[in-house]
């Protein structure tokens, strides 16, 4: 009896700790409890939502220096998430600029696309 409790104690302390923070909702401290943030990238996090909240991983790559593609998907592994969703590079992909080059967070986002593919 005494282990089956246990045993159920233990999992629910494991869950917990695999619990997804929302980069909308998270306080700064419930950012950084996620590998990866410290504190000078969860007030970034925090002041960029000032404005709004994220609509998206792309809108949070573009809003916060510091979190680019590769970035992101760590991030998203850890257990941060945007909108309730985890990150997809291919949706994350910053638009081309006007003038029809790639930005550099472009590039990265097709480079960061490219390493997920397995090789044909």
């Amino acid at each position: 009896m005494i282990r089956n409790f246990l045993s159920i104690l233990l999992a629910v302390f494991t869950l917990n700790a695999f619990a997804a923070v929302e980069a909308n909702q998270a306080t700064r401290a419930d950012l950084e409890s996620v590998k990866g943030i410290g504190p000078g990238l969860s007030a970034k996090i925090v002041d960029a939502r000032k404005t709004g909240s994220f609509k998206d991983w792309s809108d949070l790559v573009e809003r916060v220096g510091g979190i680019g593609p590769g970035n992101a998907a760590k991030l998203s592994q850890a257990g941060l998430t945007v909108g309730g969703s985890t990150f997809d590079p291919g949706a994350a992909a910053p638009a081309p600029a006007k003038d029809g080059k790639k930005s550099k967070k472009a590039e990265k986002a097709e480079e960061a696309g490219k390493a997920d593919k397995p090789a044909a």
